[in-house]
């Protein structure tokens, strides 16, 4: 919610010319947990998106004051008292409808299945209709915490007629005016009590600030000191042609493109750890510290040697550590036309499941190409923190699942219900889904989601609900 308290407690206004664009979410933390969902239902034209728009501060959904003009789940990013959420905006709800009408009730109940708290909106001026009191009862079979919101109180008259709707069992109403703001702060409130605990922000083992942090990683010998003398402009790492020379990681500070930046020269990783012995062994463990120290990893390879194993495992540990990464093929200088062709093959065979790492190609020994390195990390940590606001994420779902869904299995279509990206450093996702989503499937979204946002140099993740069906499978 963009807007600010004011004028009575448990108020919240936002005049015409105070309405911003902006999304939300930009204001909150980078690393919080996936937001908690709140599912806001009710007959059509009680004013669910009224109060929507109320929430976040803006204008996003679609008011007419005509009952129907909301037919899908439309998803928003939204913040009150510094805790996030996602706002799921539904079609008026008819349980016995048919037709349209059955399908937008379907959406709402989807919407239920999938929430975290749902938000019952009554019009207070009318009271408890018999709809109302059907819904009640999906609502209180769902499990799910309600909170009720007697809307369009606007003056206390109707604010004290909204205390009859204790009668319908589900709590307490809170009388609000979505339309002008009455009540909306309490209202909020509430809801924030409903939600579940926080997950704890992660962790990446140092404060935040400072410099950003780059490991040098790399099979022994392939040259990490000899790139990081060469950035620092001095010999600042000791380098020898015996392979495993630094066994410590080495943390300097150097000025490159106008600003400082933290590197971090590691020991070179050995084929496994059950090979190494005695100081090696500690250096492969203090590599691993080092990564998770990080927030960008730049790996080197040879490329005047076929991609061997530990490269492709190096890389690997660092997809699977989540950091944003740059491939750096050293010793470029040394390539003959043939070797460039093949290396070419081999990468394309070999590294398909990192091909969105930015590539530099370098020549430590003589500096070649240097200056192309810190553009690739700036790259690299931009799509790291790149966050998709969630009403763009669900357009582009709803595109994506139109054009080309799910493959049909066993009778079953499971499809994307809606998606909301978790948090970032790097992108999580979550899918909310019909069904498991095959895995061929998912590397297809991802490919889109990096076609249609970027995301270079991060790894992403992305993680699925399902939704669970109800009154099957239980004992």
């Amino acid at each position: 919610m963009n807007g600010r308290p004011g004028g009575p407690r448990g108020e919240f206004t936002v005049s015409d010319n105070e309405i911003e664009t902006v999304d939300v979410v930009e204001d909150v933390a980078a690393d919080e947990g996936p937001a908690p969902v709140v599912a806001v239902v009710g007959r059509p034209n009680v004013g669910k998106s009224t109060l929507v728009n109320r929430i976040l501060g803006r204008r996003e959904a679609v008011v007419e004051d005509v009952p129907g003009v909301t037919r899908d789940r439309v998803a928003y990013d939204a913040s009150w008292s510094g805790r996030r959420f996602t706002v799921v905006d539904t079609g008026g709800w008819l349980p016995d409808s048919a037709g349209l009408a059955a399908a937008i009730a379907e959406q709402a109940r989807l919407a239920v299945g999938l929430a975290d708290v749902v938000m019952f909106v009554v019009d207070a001026t009318v009271g408890a209709t018999d709809v109302d009191e059907a819904v009640v009862e999906i609502l209180r079979r769902s499990g799910k915490p309600v909170v009720l919101v007697a809307n369009k109180a606007d003056n206390a008259a109707v604010e004290a007629d909204a205390a009859l709707l204790w009668s319908l069992g589900i709590g307490e109403p809170h009388p609000v005016s979505a339309l002008h703001g009455r009540g909306s702060g309490d209202l909020l409130d509430a809801v924030l009590a409903a939600l579940p605990e926080e997950a704890p922000p992660e962790d990446f083992g140092e404060e935040t600030g400072g410099p950003r942090r780059i490991a040098l990683l790399g099979r022994p010998n392939v040259g990490k000191s000899s790139l990081l003398n060469q950035l620092a402009g001095e010999n600042r790492a000791v380098v020898d042609a015996v392979a495993g020379t630094t066994r410590d990681p080495v943390d300097e500070l150097i000025e490159l493109g106008g600003r400082t930046w933290r590197f971090i020269d590691t020991a070179g990783i050995r084929r496994r750890h059950r090979e190494n012995q005695g100081a090696d062994f500690y250096a492969t463990l203090r590599t691993q510290s080092a990564l998770e120290r990080a927030e960008v990893a730049v790996v080197l390879v040879d490329a005047d040697q076929p991609l061997a194993e530990q490269d492709l495992r190096i890389i690997s540990m660092v997809v699977a550590s989540g950091r944003a990464m740059v491939i750096a093929y050293n010793k470029w200088d040394l390539l003959d036309e043939e070797r460039r062709h093949y290396l070419e093959r081999e990468i394309d065979r070999q590294l398909h499941h990192a091909r969105w790492a930015p590539r530099v190609n370098v020549s430590a020994k003589t500096g070649r190409h240097m200056e192309k390195l810190v553009p690739a990390i700036e790259t690299a940590l931009d799509g790291w923190g790149t966050r998709v606001p969630t009403s763009k994420l669900n357009q582009f779902f709803a595109d994506l699942v139109s054009s080309h869904p799910h493959p049909v299995r066993g009778g079953k279509q499971p499809r994307v219900l809606f998606a909301t990206q978790a948090g970032v450093r790097p992108p999580r996702f979550v899918l909310f889904t019909s069904g498991f989503l095959e895995e061929g499937y998912r590397r297809y979204i991802e490919r889109r989601l990096r076609e249609e946002f970027g995301f270079d140099g991060t790894p992403l993740d992305i993680a699925m609900k399902i939704r669970e069906k109800r009154g099957k499978g239980k004992k």
